[in-house]
């Protein structure tokens, strides 16, 4: 059984294909290979999507960005209403410690996207930022925010 993370437990689909669990992604609409990464990142969808009320539609999971001329992916992109990027998230494995190393990671991303909310976690530990572009600063906050929170400000 996968690890027992840092946030609300979900029922999921999974099934064995081979010697390897797939688990079936509501996004993408497909079974995906089970990686420790994998359910940490179907966790947080599912908490964006249950517990903090983002629509399904306005999320994309591993969304294409060039930077610099390198192809990179982003593990989690949530859009407002206007299909305007609002929040990235950046999801490890459990067993990988959260370091500068994940921050400036998602920081390259952010310098594309330009959004306002960035999380990162490894399903146990979870950091969410929110920025202040004006300021050029950021603050940490406790908590994911709600979608309802995005669309005020």
């Amino acid at each position: 059984m996968p690890t027992k993370l840092n946030l609300p437990s979900y029922p999921f689909r999974l099934k064995q294909v081979g010697d390897k669990v797939h688990i079936f992604d509501s996004i993408r609409k497909k079974f995906i290979t089970l990686t420790p990464e994998e359910w940490v990142r179907q966790h947080i969808v599912r908490y964006l999507t249950d517990d903090r009320k983002f629509p399904a539609s306005l999320i994309a999971i591993e969304c294409g960005l060039t930077i610099n001329g390198l192809k990179m992916r982003s593990d989690i992109v949530a859009y407002n209403k206007k299909g305007r990027p609002v929040l990235i998230v950046e999801c490890k494995a459990p067993e990988v410690k959260i370091s500068q190393q994940v921050f400036d990671q998602i920081a390259r991303y952010n310098l594309q996207l330009q959004v306002d909310y960035l999380v990162v976690s490894n399903g146990l530990n979870h950091y969410c930022c929110k920025m202040n572009y004006k300021e050029q600063t950021y603050d940490f906050i406790p908590e994911f925010p709600d979608y309802s929170s995005i669309l005020c400000e």
